[in-house]
């Protein structure tokens, strides 16, 4: 069995708050299998709705120049295992601090770099190769390349345990009563996305045809998605005229979520419009159709990502096609087009693909493993 460790997390919050989704997760993730975790992060304000509650055993401490080593009680809990996230190069004062210790000690923590999902080959060719520290305080150390993915050659998914069986008691009707969302047989549609090019024409499908002349109620998160819907709303008359009434589309707009309620809203709907990549896995282990929009990269890195992605998935034709529609890749082609067929056939994908994927380990089960083989 693996013994407790103490674990320091560095996150720095670019932007859209996926990469203080992912951290979170994984600290408390190791906190329930029973680790003490710092969390040092520069912009730790999305935590008061993504995760009120906390975590027992997860610290969360500020990410300041410098940093407040004292407040950290590193003497007490001396780091065991460091993780810097997304390549975000952790403070040098705090390499130093440790280095200082494992001269005394003698032992070193394990030093390891999370790196982005894919699902391109280069991850399970990258995966675990080590990489010596050339220079600073702790020249001669070796950093670890640890790359989540989608096989079993690489550091898999971020999943807690009994994530299913929370699922199963899960009344969805019960819960969008609590958000005061009453519906009347309308498709529920969740949309969580950036600003894509093609969503003027996704609202006004849905405004005049609905989901194949099946009325939809679509469930929009707050920010981002916010914010585009609402300016294609206010500039398109027959959208103002269909938004919050009882014609083919609907709109309910969604305070922010916690993390446990954005798997509920997940759960809730037919169809889910997902973005980023916290946000994919929870869309893949809810089993529910569902499109993904992607970081868009200015070199268009973004689309071998998305292939990489769909192949994966083995996904129906249609579903690749509306994929590369809402990212941009079919620049040439009409707006996102669905019916109720691909519905059913996506959903026929989404639960194959969680199956296959959740007959490997979670990731907080390969990083403890990892780390206890390379300690």
């Amino acid at each position: 069995m693996n013994r407790s460790r103490q674990w320091d997390i560095f996150c720095k919050v670019i932007d859209n708050f996926g990469d203080i989704g992912v951290c979170w997760r994984l600290a408390a993730g190791l906190a329930f299998r029973g680790h003490r975790v710092r969390l040092w992060v520069d912009d730790a304000s999305a935590l008061t709705w993504m995760a009120p509650g906390g975590c027992n055993n997860v610290q969360v401490l500020g990410w300041t120049e410098p940093l407040d080593l004292q407040g950290a009680n590193l003497a007490l809990h001396p780091c065991e295992v460091l993780i810097e996230s997304f390549g975000c190069e952790i403070a040098p004062e705090f390499i130093a601090c440790c280095a200082d210790r494992a001269g005394a000690s003698g032992v070193k923590p394990v030093w390891i770099n999370l790196e982005y999902l894919s699902a391109e080959p280069y991850v399970e060719r990258c995966h675990a190769l080590p990489s010596q520290v050339r220079q600073g305080p702790a020249a001669g150390w070796t950093k670890w390349f640890f790359y989540p993915g989608f096989t079993h050659q690489t550091g898999g998914l971020l999943r807690e345990p009994g994530l299913l069986e929370r699922q199963a008691r899960f009344d969805g009707n019960a819960w969008l009563a609590a958000q005061g969302i009453v519906l009347s047989g309308e498709k529920r549609m969740s949309l969580f996305c950036y600003e894509p090019s093609a969503l003027g024409g996704l609202l006004a499908q849905l405004s005049r045809h609905g989901l194949d002349g099946a009325p939809v109620r679509l469930l929009v998160t707050a920010g981002r998605a916010e914010k585009a819907v609402k300016n294609f709303v206010n500039a398109a008359a027959s959208l103002q005229r269909t938004a919050n009434s009882h014609g083919l589309l609907s709109i309910s707009y969604l305070p922010c979520l916690s993390q446990c309620d954005f798997d509920h809203l997940l759960w809730a709907c037919d169809l889910n419009f997902v973005r980023g990549e916290d946000s994919l896995v929870r869309a893949l282990w809810s089993g529910k159709p569902f499109v993904w929009q992607l970081y868009p990269q200015d070199d268009g890195a973004h689309v071998p990502k998305l292939d990489a992605f769909l192949d994966m998935l083995e996904a129906p034709a249609s579903l690749q096609q509306v994929h590369r529609n809402w990212n941009s890749v079919n620049l040439d082609q009409e707006p996102v087009k669905m019916t109720l067929a691909d519905l059913a056939a996506w959903q026929t994908c989404a639960a194959a693909a969680r199956s296959r994927l959740m007959a490997h380990d979670d990731l907080c089960s390969r990083l403890v493993g990892f780390v206890a083989k390379n300690r």
